[in-house]
C-alpha cells in the first residue's frame, strides 16, 4: 500500500518525510501501458516519471495549501514534457510526451536538455480559486549554478527549494517498475533567530551548532542508496539513518487518506475544453471524422462527442432540447 510518514527531529529545527508510492505507481503505469496508442514508457521515462511523482507527494506535503501542486520538466529531448500533479488530499496523477528513440540508460540531460534547453517548473493552483487570481509558479534550468546539466532531478529540486524558499533541503529519490519513492530533509525557520544573531557571541553559537546539527542529518539522509530506498520499507530506512537522533514520527497516511491515483478528468472538464478550441475548430472535425473522440493523458479515459454532442456544445443551455427521462 502506498504510505507517506513525516517527522520531526526533537528539539532540532529540522524535519522530515518519507513516501513509498506502490499500488498508486503500479496503476498509473498500467495505464499507460493499456493505451493502445502511447504503449508502455520506456525505462528512463517511468524512473523519471516516477520520480517526480515521489518529490511532488514530499513537496506538497510541506505545504498548507490547498489545491494542486503540478511538477513539470520540459525541454528539446525525447521528453518533451512530464508532468506530475499532486493535490492536497494526495491524489495523484502523472504522464509524459515522449517523441523520439530513449537511449536505454538515459539520465535527465540526455532525456529533456539535450541543448540546454530544458527547464522544471512548479505551479501551485488554488483549489478555489478568486476571479483574476493566478497560480503561483515558480521556474528553474536543468543546469547548475556552474552552468552543468544536472544529471538527477533530485538535484533541480533542491536547487529550486534552496532558490524559492530560503531553506536547506536534501533530497533523494528513486523509482523502478514497481515503487516509486523518495526522502526529503528539510531545515526549518527558527523563531526569533534573527534577533539571536543580533545577540553576538550567543546567537552566533546557537547558528553554528544548527548549521552542524542540519549538515550531520543531512549526510545521513545523503547516504540512502538507490537500492535501499527501493527494496526496504520505511520503518527500516529511518532506523538504518537515524538510529541515533530523537524522531517524532506522525501517524502514517495511507489508503483513503494516503497517496494515490486519482484523476480529475470529466467529460464537462473536456466539453469545456472543446468550447475553447472553438465551434469552427469542433464543427472541423466532425465533418471530417464524423465525431470528436478526446483521451485523457493521465487516467486513458475516452470522451466520444457524436454530431449532436457537439452541437449541443454551443447551443445556450435555455435553447437546448429536452432531455429524455432516463438518460444521463
Amino acid at each position: 500500500m502506498s504510505e507517506l510518514h513525516k517527522f520531526l527531529f526533537d528539539g532540532l529545527p529540522v524535519r522530515g518525510a518519507i513516501v513509498r508510492l506502490t499500488d498508486a505507481w503500479v496503476e498509473l503505469l498500467r495505464r499507460r501501458a493499456g493505451n493502445s496508442e502511447t504503449g508502455a514508457y520506456p525505462p528512463p521515462v517511468a524512473e523519471l516519471l516516477g520520480e517526480m511523482t515521489a518529490a511532488g507527494v514530499l513537496m506538497q506535503s510541506h505545504i498548507k495549501f490547498n489545491g494542486a501542486l503540478i511538477l513539470q520538466v520540459y525541454g528539446d529531448g525525447p521528453v518533451k514534457l512530464a508532468v506530475a500533479e499532486v493535490r492536497s488530499n494526495l491524489g495523484l496523477r502523472a504522464t509524459a510526451t515522449v517523441n523520439g528513440e530513449v537511449p536505454e540508460g538515459a539520465r535527465l540531460p540526455e532525456l529533456v536538455n539535450a541543448g540546454g534547453q530544458g527547464r522544471c517548473a512548479i505551479t501551485l493552483d488554488p483549489q478555489d480559486r478568486l476571479p483574476g487570481q493566478q497560480p503561483y509558479q515558480g521556474v528553474v534550468p536543468l543546469d547548475g549554478p556552474d552552468g552543468e546539466k544536472l544529471a538527477q532531478l533530485q538535484d533541480v529540486l533542491m536547487q529550486y527549494m534552496r532558490q524559492s524558499e530560503q531553506l536547506d533541503a536534501t533530497l533523494v529519490l528513486a523509482a523502478d517498475e514497481q515503487v516509486a519513492a523518495g526522502l526529503l530533509i528539510q531545515r526549518m525557520p527558527v523563531q526569533g533567530e534573527a534577533n539571536l544573531a543580533r545577540g553576538g557571541t550567543a546567537g552566533d553559537e546557537a547558528q553554528g551548532q544548527q548549521d552542524e546539527d542540519y549538515r550531520r542529518i543531512a549526510t545521513l539522509a545523503a547516504s540512502l542508496t538507490r537500492d535501499e530506498l527501493l527494496s526496504l520499507d520505511v520503518h527500516t530506512i529511518l532506523h538504518r539513518l537515524f538510529w541515533e537522533e530523537r524522531l517524532l514520527r506522525f501517524e502514517p497516511q495511507q489508503g483513503a487518506s494516503g497517496p494515490r491515483f486519482a484523476c480529475t478528468c470529466s467529460r464537462e472538464r473536456v466539453a469545456a475544453m472543446l468550447r475553447n478550441l472553438g465551434q469552427d475548430e469542433v464543427q472541423s472535425i466532425v465533418r471530417e471524422r464524423g465525431d470528436v473522440e478526446v483521451g485523457c493523458d493521465f487516467c486513458g479515459k475516452q470522451y466520444h462527442f457524436d454530431k449532436v454532442d457537439a452541437a449541443q456544445l454551443f447551443t445556450e443551455a435555455d435553447k437546448q432540447p429536452p432531455v429524455p427521462p432516463g438518460v444521463q
